[in-house]
């Protein structure tokens, strides 16, 4: 919904609202806010808020801290949990500096860049996630434990599925907030759900997902729950997902730019050349589609994630699918990004990636429709189908090299994301696991 200022000073006059939180994210994807009271609402309308850069990762140095937030008034929501009266309500923001520029670390800003290119070809992004997470017992002292609150499996009902009532209580919360819920169901692992919500253009569903998460946590929290958007908390039963479900928009058009109901299997030229950019560059956008030690523990085979670079109009083996919805909803389902992942630059990559293929009329390998599980390693060599990245080092590594991604992010982000990511991959390795000490402490 948009809003003016004035509608906004409105609606918190109207609501009794007292305080405004102020939203972004760091250059990782974890959710900040800086709080005011409602007193400060023109000060915040006029851009004139400013906070510490310094204390944020990925942001600045502390010699140039000084930044500013302006708020999208279009996000501007009311947080249906807190009490009736005083309520609390929010903003997402842009960074912006104090010269009146916008932060080029800025993930929001990152990812509007990317849309300027789609939008100068005559193209929209359309996006539907599909979120997935756990949901924990806490222990005495309130802190998450790794025990399911269920044994229900996919699509089981109460009193089997006993986290029913909590995903009741985060669709209402969602629906006030202007969600559109499309499904809610248990996932096959015990312990895990999906919430999918309806798809919008780019920039909104990134700003959905991160208010999705905060939602599905502070509501598991009010049924004693811990929720886990960790792609693999539990090591043998199948980890979280986040597929992501593209489209492009042809706005001269006036239609979906991937259908094409005369082409072969319903797809349009430009939907061959978008995925033939994703393919070509998955490698490459790994670090941010999958961005933690612990995303590359869900991408195994045996669990249902995608392993092998690919794509299919039919089976869920390969790394992207295309369902068989045609006309307005056809579209690429990515299946390999996690929830762990900063939104922003999720779908800044995929677009980057997909519009180079565009770009450089980039056509897909073969489509695979043999189960990929079930191939040797020599079949999947003949037919071409590449491996993503095995852990986050070989992610890392395989984005540093990538001149689309250093193209697509500032210097300035793609440095910090890198020197972030880098250091979490050092501290991994430098500790002493228990699979280690289960396996070389009685033989050595």
């Amino acid at each position: 919904m948009s809003y003016t200022k004035e509608q906004i000073v409105q609606l918190v006059k109207e609501n009794d609202v007292k305080f405004i939180r102020l939203q972004f994210t760091d250059v990782v994807g974890t959710l900040k806010n800086v709080a005011v009271t409602a007193s400060q609402l023109q000060k915040v309308l006029d851009n004139k808020c400013m906070f510490d850069g310094s204390s944020i990762e990925g942001f600045v140095r502390i010699e140039e801290s000084d930044m500013y937030l302006h708020p999208d008034l279009d996000t501007f929501t009311i947080f249906p949990w807190r009490p009736q009266e005083g309520k609390v309500a929010r903003f997402i923001c842009d960074i912006y500096l104090p010269n009146g520029k916008p932060f080029e670390g800025c993930p929001r800003y990152a990812l509007k860049k990317v849309l300027k290119q789609a939008s100068d070809l005559g193209y929209t992004l359309n996006v539907g996630p599909e979120c997935e997470f756990f949901l924990f017992l806490l222990d005495e002292q309130g802190n998450p434990t790794t025990i399911t609150h269920d044994e229900a499996g996919y699509f089981d009902l109460a009193p089997v599925d006993s986290g029913e009532n909590a995903r009741r209580d985060i669709c209402l919360a969602l629906e006030s907030m202007g969600f559109e819920i499309e499904a809610s169901h248990h996932e096959v692992a015990a312990g895990q759900h999906e919430i999918d919500f309806k798809y919008a253009d780019a920039l909104k569903t990134a700003d959905n997902i991160n208010t999705f998460k905060m939602v599905v946590k502070t509501i598991a929290r009010k049924h004693g729950l811990h929720a886990t958007f960790m792609p693999k908390p539990i090591a043998g039963i199948n980890g979280s997902g986040m597929h992501t479900n593209m489209s492009l928009f042809d706005a001269k058009a006036g239609k979906n730019a991937f259908d094409d109901p005369n082409g072969e299997y319903g797809l349009s030229q430009i939907a061959y050349h978008y995925l033939g950019g994703l393919i070509k560059n998955m490698r490459s956008i790994a670090a941010i589609t999958n961005p933690t030690v612990n995303s590359y523990k869900r991408l195994v085979p045996g669990y249902e994630a995608p392993v092998y670079i690919a794509w299919s109009p039919q089976n869920r083996s390969p790394l992207i699918r295309i369902p068989a919805a045609r006309g307005l909803s056809t579209r690429t389902e990515l299946r390999c990004p996690d929830p762990s992942s900063n939104p922003y630059l999720v779908l800044a990559a995929c677009l980057a990636a997909g519009l180079d293929g565009i770009k450089h009329k980039l056509n897909p390998p073969k489509p695979v429709d043999r189960n990929l599980f079930k191939m040797t390693a020599e079949e999947r060599k003949k037919l071409g189908v590449g491996d993503l990245p095995a852990d986050l080092n070989e992610a890392l590594k395989e984005f540093k090299a990538s001149p689309l991604m250093k193209e697509t992010f500032s210097d300035h982000l793609f440095d910090r994301y890198i020197e972030a990511k880098q250091s979490e991959w050092d501290s991994y390795k430098a500790v002493v696991h228990k699979w280690e000490i289960d396996n070389y402490l009685p033989l050595h």
